[in-house]
């Protein structure tokens, strides 16, 4: 057997810079792995420290790191909540038509609620659940930024489930795919993309609320945890302009290391879940994902979960015999839907013991005052439509724009608007506007990138072949717009309306009334009166406003947004 030539030298060097590229590569890994674990046990011993209902927040440059890390954690724990809710009520509403009735009805009046309107219920019932540490003021915060960001998700999930090609839907059926092949192999793929998105529009809507989240006052107490929401409460309601700076300085770093180390690389990954071959022309990129491909570990431990999970295959087909499990699963599902109603009814009993003190007069104010509300959420809705619909068309639809301003729009969506408050506020004041038409501004901040991100999720699922028909039809730019872009993206465009009306809803407590340098500002509307009931630790007043508002919120839903959906899907679906 011819014995096989040494390598020469330029071989073993171009040998021993892979092996360095290929061991720094994993080194990095297992740094930020180590990193991660080493911010949650630090995390989960403030957790269990001794009880803090207040705390005093240094506003020194020094402590923003440490302050930076703990919101980050308490974001990421809340997406990952927010996830798991999505994938599970998203499918339980999309594959249940009893239960849909009342889980999107119930999604829409969620969306709609503001944070203050859970948050005196949580943090007293936690702090009193868990009365020697700081796990129940940590789960308050938690869950509040929670409710900032599982909605649209949901929404999105559940009507990518209900927008799956018939065809494909088909094929999983006569293969006999089980519930969990169809969950991994159709619907979570065909919905990755514009979770992706819409993960990014749910971490905006949580840092949104941050300084609520973070620093909480109900009546005479004051609740506060350290993060960066609260140092910048503080900086606000001192004037601290130096310290407001160093904030925003913060925030902006963390939400580009956000956003260059997860969102860009989730994005850039997501493509390959396209139902159409040839959708868009240039791939997105990562250098994150670039860097990864060069590693050896993560090969090696995906290889060995692929043996310690040996795949399933399908069982044979058996046309006259429901799948195994159907059953079981309905069974579950009724339970469940019987146990949501039963937690309905008993949360609609205390409402009615609440709502009974709420006198004629104060009904009669609150129902002017949602007048009022109503009218900036589709004032702020129909302002970023103009500028998001014609702008995430060009990002979605061009190769070159998606690459150069998809991280900038990015970036800027996830900075929390109410940081910019004081600043708005200041230039709203300049030009001497009031607070009135000046809380349109201020939802405006916040609600338009839901418009923005979704549309761009439908512009770049818009299939090759047809622009190209479009093309050689010789369209144009107000042809294609009418006959092809607008069509493409309307279900998505409908789903961003619904996700930021109900976030200009969920605005107006922190747009209808902002302290200004050490001044209230506020203007009549139901978000003002909501953040003014839950200062004042007025139960039966906040319970009100929160009802109407919900009320309301459901009746416009029914009456516009879902007959927008049915349209959406009939007639505007590329699939059906």
């Amino acid at each position: 057997m011819p014995r096989r030539a040494p390598p020469s030298f330029g071989e073993s060097a171009a040998r021993l810079g892979l092996a360095r590229r290929v061991a720094w590569v994993d080194l990095l890994i297992l740094v930020a792995v180590a990193g991660a674990i080493a911010g949650v046990v630090g995390l989960a011993r403030g957790w269990s420290g001794a009880p803090r209902p207040a705390v005093e927040i240094d506003l020194s440059a020094r402590a923003l790191p440490g302050y930076a890390l703990r919101s980050l954690l308490r974001g990421l724990a809340a997406y990952g909540l927010s996830l798991a809710f999505t994938l599970a009520y998203g499918t339980w509403a999309a594959k249940d038509r009893v239960a849909e009735r009342v889980l999107i009805p119930a999604l829409d009046v969620l969306q709609s609620i503001p944070v203050l309107g859970f948050m005196p219920g949580l943090i007293l019932g936690l702090v009193a659940l868990f009365p020697r540490g700081n796990v129940g003021l940590e789960l308050a915060s938690v869950l509040m930024i929670f409710t900032g960001q599982a909605w649209n998700m949901a929404f999105s999930y559940y009507h990518s489930l209900r927008s799956l090609p018939p065809d494909l839907v088909e094929v999983s059926r006569l293969a006999r795919f089980s519930a969990w092949q169809r969950f991994r192999r159709l619907e979570l793929p065909a919905a990755t993309i514009g979770l992706v998105w819409n993960s990014m529009m749910s971490m905006a809507g949580g840092w949104f609320f941050l300084m609520v989240s973070e620093a909480f006052v109900l009546g005479d107490r004051d609740f506060r945890l350290p993060g960066l929401g609260s140092y910048m409460s503080v900086a606000v309601a001192k004037g601290d302009g130096a310290a407001m700076a160093l904030a925003v300085a913060a925030m902006t770093l963390l939400v580009v290391a956000l956003d260059q180390l997860l969102w860009r690389p989730l994005v850039a990954w997501s493509q390959r879940f396209r139902l159409e071959e040839a959708g868009q022309v240039e791939e997105a990129r990562s250098w994150v994902l670039a860097l990864l491909s060069r590693s050896r570990l993560l090969p090696a431990l995906r290889a060995l979960a692929a043996r310690a999970v040996p795949p399933r295959r399908p069982r044979p087909a058996r046309p006259d015999r429901p799948p195994r499990g159907a059953s079981r699963r309905a069974l579950l599902s009724r339970a469940a839907f019987a146990l949501l109603l039963g937690a309905l009814a008993l949360l609609g009993l205390r409402l009615v013991a609440l709502l009974r003190a709420v006198p004629a007069a104060e009904w009669r104010a609150l129902a002017g005052a949602a007048l009022l509300t109503l009218g900036r959420v589709l004032g702020a809705t129909a302002l970023g439509t103009l500028w998001a619909l014609p702008a995430g068309l060009a990002i979605g639809l061009s190769p070159r724009l998606s690459r150069l301003l998809q991280p900038v729009v990015q970036v800027v969506a996830s900075f929390p608007a109410p940081m910019l408050f004081p600043a708005a506020v200041a230039a709203l004041a300049a030009a001497g506007l009031g607070l009135g038409p000046g809380s349109v501004l201020l939802m405006l901040l916040g609600t338009q990138w839901y418009v923005l991100f979704n549309v761009v999720a439908g512009a770049s699922s818009i299939p090759a072949d047809l622009r190209e028909a479009a093309r050689l039809f010789r369209w144009g730019r107000w042809q294609r717009f009418r006959g092809l872009h607008l069509p493409a993206v309307f279900p998505f465009l409908v789903t961003g309306w619904v996700t930021a009306a109900g976030g200009a809803w969920n605005a107006s407590i922190v747009s209808e009334l902002v302290t200004f340098r050490g001044q209230v500002l506020s203007t009549e509307g139901l978000g003002s009166r909501i953040s003014l009931a839950a200062s004042r630790a007025d139960y039966p007043a906040l319970a009100a406003a929160v009802t109407l508002m919900a009320a309301l919120v459901v009746l416009f839903n029914r009456l516009v947004w879902r007959r927008l959906h049915r349209l959406a899907e009939t007639r505007f679906a590329l699939s059906r």
